[in-house]
C-alpha cells in the first residue's frame, strides 16, 4: 500500500469519526435542531431542555462510548500481539468475566459505594488474569496456546460463579445486574471518564513507547530474545495494563462483547499490521464502532433500550463467519 492511499484513508477515517460524533449527538428519543447543536456545544443553550438533552445526557454517553471502544479495541489489539494469537481478547483471557464477578459483588454487596465499583472489577480482572498466569506457568510458560486455553476455562468459570451468584440475589436487583453485564452506556456520566481515560491514555501511550519490541514479540519469544528485548517482563506489564483497562470500562459500561476481537482484524485489513498502525487505528476504529453500536441501541426498537453486547455479539459472529467462508478452501 503506497503512502498517499495510506495517508488517504487516515484522514477519511478522522473524517467519518468527527461526522459520526456530530451524528450520535442528534440521535435519540428527542430530535435537536441541527443549527443549534453547535452553538449549544461552543457556547450557551437555548433553552434548558436542550442543556440537559445535550449537555447531561448525550454528550458524556458520546464520550464514554468513545473511550470505551478505543480501549476494548486496544486491549485486543495488544492481546493479539502478546499471545500472537488473532482470536485474542478480553473475554477470551477471562479478564471481562473477573472484571464482570467483581462488580457484580460490589453492586449486589455494596450499592451505597460508588467507588467500590471500580475498585471490585479491577480486582475481579487482576484475580483472573493471576489465574491464567498461574496455569500458564504450570502448564508450561513457552506454550502461548497453554495461557489461551486457561483463559477460556477461567472465563467459564467466573462467569458460572456470576450466574450463581444472580440466581441468589433478589429478583429485581438480578435483573439490573444482568442488563448492565449485556453492555450498555445509560450510566454515562463524567465520573467514569475520569477513571477509565487515564487508564486509556497510560496503556496507549507505553504501548506506542514499547512498540519496537511489541514488533519483535510477534515473531517468536526467542527472536525477540536475540534482540534483546525481556519478554517475560514486558508480556506482565502489557496484560495488567489490559486488565486495568478492560476492568474500568467493565466497572461503567459492563460486559461489551466481540469489539476487542473484530476491530484490530479490520484495522489489518484496512491499514496494516505494524505495531503503531494496528494501535492508532485500533483506538480510531474502536471508539467510532462502539458510538455507532450505541446509537443503534437506543433507536433500534421503540421505547426500549437494546443491550450494546447483543448487537455487537450479532456483529462479531456474522463478521467471523464471513471470514471462515473466504479462508475455507473450495471443493474441486
Amino acid at each position: 500500500m503506497d503512502k498517499l492511499a495510506l495517508s488517504l484513508r487516515w484522514w477519511l477515517l478522522l473524517l467519518l469519526l468527527m461526522v459520526s460524533c456530530l451524528w450520535c449527538l442528534n440521535t435519540g428519543a428527542v430530535a435537536l435542531q441541527w443549527s443549534t447543536l453547535l452553538p449549544c456545544l461552543i457556547e450557551q443553550c437555548d433553552t434548558m431542555v436542550q442543556q440537559q438533552i445535550l449537555l447531561e445526557l448525550r454528550l458524556p454517553r458520546l464520550l464514554l462510548g468513545l473511550v470505551a471502544g478505543a480501549g476494548l479495541a486496544l486491549s485486543g489489539a495488544l492481546l493479539q500481539n502478546l499471545s500472537r494469537n488473532m482470536l485474542a481478547d478480553p473475554y477470551l483471557f477471562g479478564i471481562i468475566s473477573g472484571a464482570g464477578l467483581g462488580a457484580t459483588l460490589a453492586t449486589l454487596l455494596l450499592p451505597q459505594y460508588a467507588i467500590a465499583l471500580p475498585l471490585a472489577a479491577f480486582a475481579g480482572a487482576v484475580l483472573a488474569m493471576a489465574l491464567v498466569l498461574g496455569f500458564a506457568l504450570l502448564g508450561g510458560w513457552q506454550r502461548l496456546d497453554t495461557m489461551i486455553l486457561a483463559g477460556v476455562a477461567v472465563s467459564f468459570l467466573l462467569s458460572a460463579i456470576t450466574s450463581l451468584l444472580l440466581y441468589q440475589s433478589e429478583a429485581f436487583a438480578a435483573n439490573r445486574v444482568m442488563f448492565w453485564l449485556m453492555g450498555s452506556l445509560a450510566r454515562a456520566d463524567y465520573q467514569a471518564l475520569w477513571v477509565i481515560t487515564p487508564c486509556l491514555l497510560l496503556c496507549f501511550a507505553l504501548a506506542c513507547l514499547f512498540r519496537r519490541q511489541l514488533d519483535a514479540m510477534q515473531w517468536s519469544d526467542q527472536t525477540a530474545y536475540g534482540l534483546g528485548v525481556a519478554v517475560v517482563p514486558i508480556r506482565l506489564l502489557f496484560l495488567l495494563l489490559t486488565a486495568a483497562l478492560t476492568a474500568s470500562i467493565v466497572a461503567y459500561c459492563g460486559g461489551i462483547g466481540f469489539v476487542g476481537l473484530m476491530i484490530p482484524h479490520l484495522v489489518r485489513l484496512m491499514l496494516g499490521g505494524q505495531t503503531l498502525v494496528l494501535l492508532c487505528g485500533s483506538v480510531l476504529c474502536g471508539s467510532m464502532f462502539l458510538i455507532w453500536v450505541d446509537a443503534t441501541a437506543r433507536t433500534l426498537l421503540p421505547d426500549q433500550e437494546v443491550p450494546l453486547g447483543v448487537i455487537t455479539a450479532g456483529i462479531g459472529s456474522l463478521f467471523f463467519l464471513m471470514l471462515l467462508s473466504r479462508k475455507s478452501p473450495r471443493p474441486r
